[in-house]
């Protein structure tokens, strides 16, 4: 027989064999009553409603934009601020920098020197059919007016990489947004000096948005892409846009990704929900977390097979987790009907694993 040194007041206590390969425990009232050990009813959850998990709201990738500083300046006017709706083509900011004056100021002497060599190739082209000059003299001058012409290109590239209009000296530029949507972050405050590259805001457009759920390994392998994904909290729906295939090791779970297609307003970029996939096939039971415990690196309930008024009988059972929600999750391998320990818990699991033999 074995006895446990933490409960001196356990006179019955037999281990025997299960079908899982784990030995049931046989505990008398008094026993059960000092460990604490409680048992519910398992319940048949609703099918149409199997997974309830938890889901961030993201922007898509293709709906973002970020505002960056082209060229080294100090940022000298900030016309938005995060949660500002913004057009395309709006300006933004304005970004005060030498260096944006002498890309300017190459850009206007490439175009005068381009400009000029235009002019001598017209001369030459008129003075060679004259017969008034060689025709070394000719290409020379079109070489010189095709180069010319190439570094003034580079140079108005320049310009419109850097977000600065041609034509004008001034010692600014504006900053403007890419796309029409809403200012989600700001990088820079007024009068900060800023290196090239630097973000100074962050913008998103706002609908449609994608919610990223995390769901366990089991799960993951009975869904399907197209299924609907409600949040009944905040009255919207989408639809599963992507299955991942790589499974995080910590927690066991495969990413999946959402389109929201109703009620995007209702959401916000970053927020944490929770969504039920609807529409699975397969059943599953809701127990309380309290009654799972890991066994073996798997997770395992204790199943009340028997009882009366001189004896319960436990056997430990491993199961497949489903899905977790709060403090309840969802498994297979519980049959409706039967009973669970949901309190006590960790002494049945001790029990098992022999701590406290003597």
């Amino acid at each position: 027989m074995i006895r446990f040194k933490c409960f001196p007041i356990l006179l019955l206590l037999s281990l025997s064999g299960t079908v899982s390969g784990l030995e049931e425990i046989l505990l008398n009232p008094a026993q059960v009553k000092a460990l604490g050990i409680e048992t519910v009813a398992v319940g048949e959850r609703d099918n149409a409603k199997l997974a309830t998990l938890p889901a961030q709201v993201l922007v898509p990738n293709d709906q973002l934009r970020v505002i960056a500083a082209p060229i080294p300046g100090m940022i000298d006017m900030l016309a938005v601020a995060p949660g500002d709706s913004v057009r395309k083509g709006q300006v933004l900011a304005h970004l005060a920098s030498p260096q944006a004056l002498e890309l300017q100021r190459d850009a206007i002497q490439a175009s005068s020197q381009a400009a000029l060599q235009q002019q001598n190739l017209q001369r030459d082209e008129q003075l060679f059919a004259e017969g008034l000059i060689a025709e070394s003299r000719l290409q020379a001058t079109r070489a010189a007016a095709s180069q010319a012409a190439a570094q003034a290109s580079e140079r108005r590239q320049g310009l419109a990489l850097a977000g600065i209009a041609p034509g004008k000296l001034g010692g600014f530029l504006a900053l403007t947004a890419a796309i029409d949507g809403v200012v989600l972050e700001q990088g820079a405050q007024l009068g900060e000096r800023v290196e090239a590259a630097t973000p100074i805001y962050r913008i998103g457009r706002l609908s449609p948005l994608w919610l990223e759920i995390q769901a366990p390994v089991a799960l993951a392998a009975t869904l399907r892409l197209g299924m609907a994904v409600g949040m009944p909290s905040v009255g919207s729906s989408g639809k599963l846009i992507s299955i991942g295939r790589a499974v995080d090791t910590g927690g066991q779970t495969v990413l999946l990704r959402a389109l929201v297609t109703k009620g995007a307003e209702q959401l916000r970029p970053g927020q944490v929900t929770e969504v039920e996939i609807l529409g699975l096939s397969s059943k599953g039971q809701r127990l309380p977390t309290s009654a799972v415990v890991r066994h073996d690196n798997k997770p395992l309930a204790f199943v009340q097979t028997a009882s009366d008024d001189r004896s319960s009988r436990f056997e430990p059972r491993h199961i497949r987790l489903i899905s977790q929600s709060g403090d309840t999750v969802v498994v297979d391998g519980i049959n409706p009907g039967e009973r669970i320990a949901s309190k006590g818990v960790s002494a049945l699991k001790a029990m098992l694993t022999g701590v406290g033999k003597e």
